[in-house]
């Protein structure tokens, strides 16, 4: 951390994935006037190296763009693909992906509770805390393994489908260890609601207007998404710092002309009426969905025909119709877009959700101590290698090069 007179400077910031920048301008008392959070984890091209290539390249790639959240990226990578292959994939398939996506965020909102364990629990509990964590992984991981072939690059996630059913024997095998894991998940939630409530946290830090922006309470629905309503702009045109506006990593975009919060207190809010704003109302509502989606992987598993198909087949060589996948990823929305035509994808595009929380996550600094700052950030759960988003822009009339886009 760099105190800069009126300025304190974190970077990179901790306890999330990915490389990002915290600025903060502050008054005599060390209070935020002005927050603003970037990221400065380079641009990687993945979004550019899946064009021209076969369709199913993209998901295979997209799921590399980070460690944390290959499952949502895979998922909405192909969920684009059906949609620009005119696809409609089986209903067996559908709840495989579904399952996959609330096992997926069960053991990524266990992750979270690891890394913010140190500022919640205490030293006597901290072991009890973090062996609850390892067991909901464990379980929950196993079951992507089994349904999606690979826990974090997830191998029979494909277009048009699932790329085989669980046998009658693996769902019986995953529906009792998902019901044994009920207690584990209800004790764990009580433990880290009541130690977050009992967090000495500043009424209404982190409270934000930002409008929410989910689409589903847990998978994800692409009718939400209206393209019209989406803009995109450089990072120049955002950051009231020029210096910033260079360094930063990502395009910012808006909806409705807004910036907007993505997450778990955005789909309770949106789906639940949960009306709470804020640092602790995102832990707590973070916390509420690891049930919801235990709950729900559990329905999946009780109705699943495991004799149905998964597959669905398709013409692979698309009409140039722009596809969208919306999938609901631990720490928000994630949509990505794709064209396909003569059999090769002509255009792809990745808006993940922590790109859509970077600006404001920085604006929700403001109003408290300086210290409170990284509190603030780390209850978005950033993920900056997902984030990172860039696009080509003419030099002369500063105009978008949409057909040059390089982004993740």
């Amino acid at each position: 951390m760099t105190h800069l007179s009126d300025k304190i400077v974190i970077s990179p910031t901790s306890r999330q994935e990915g490389h990002a920048e915290l600025v903060m301008e502050i008054d005599d008392e060390g209070i935020v006037t002005k927050g603003r959070y970037f990221s400065i984890t380079p641009v990687r091209g993945l979004e550019k190296m899946v064009t021209g290539k076969a369709p199913e390249t993209a998901p295979v790639l997209c799921q590399r763009i980070c460690g944390v959240c290959p499952v949502p990226h895979t998922m909405a990578s192909v969920e684009a693909m059906d949609d620009s292959l005119d696809i409609e994939i089986p209903k067996a398939a559908a709840l495989l992906r579904e399952l996959t996506i609330a096992s997926s965020n069960l053991n990524s909102h266990a992750i979270h509770h690891f890394l913010v364990a140190p500022d919640f629990v205490p030293e006597d509990l901290f072991k009890t805390a973090v062996d609850s964590v390892g067991t909901i992984r464990k379980t929950a991981q196993y079951v992507v393994d089994m349904v999606a072939g690979e826990g974090i690059h997830p191998s029979d996630v494909r277009i048009g489908g699932m790329a085989r059913n669980l046998s009658e024997l693996a769902r019986k095998k995953l529906y009792t260890r998902m019901k044994a894991l009920v207690p584990v998940v209800d004790n764990h939630v009580e433990l880290m609601t009541n130690l977050i409530l009992e967090k000495d946290i500043p009424e209404g830090l982190g409270a934000i207007t930002a409008p929410v922006f989910a689409s589903d309470v847990i998978y994800g629905k692409r009718e939400f998404f209206d393209l019209d309503r989406f803009t995109e702009i450089v990072p120049e045109l955002w950051y009231d710092d020029p210096e910033i506006g260079k360094r930063a990593c990502t395009t910012v975009p808006l909806y409705d002309g807004l910036n907007v919060e993505t997450g778990p207190r955005a789909r309770l809010d949106k789906f639940q009426g949960y009306k709470e704003k804020g640092v602790v109302a995102q832990h707590l509502a973070r916390a509420r969905e690891m049930k919801t989606y235990l709950s729900r992987a559990i329905a999946i598993l009780d109705e699943l025909d495991t004799a149905a198909n998964t597959l669905a087949d398709f013409d692979p060589r698309g009409t140039n119709k722009l596809g969208i996948g919306v999938v609901e990823a631990p720490r928000g929305t994630d949509i990505h877009m794709a064209q396909v035509k003569d059999g090769k994808t002509a255009f792809y595009s990745a808006l993940v959700p922590t790109t859509w929380n970077i600006p404001t996550m920085g604006p929700a600094t403001e109003g408290f101590h300086h210290e409170w700052g990284p509190h603030v950030i780390r209850a978005y759960d950033p993920c900056l290698s997902c984030a990172t988003h860039v696009m080509v822009v003419d030099d002369e009339d500063g105009s978008v090069v949409k057909n040059e886009m390089v982004r993740i």
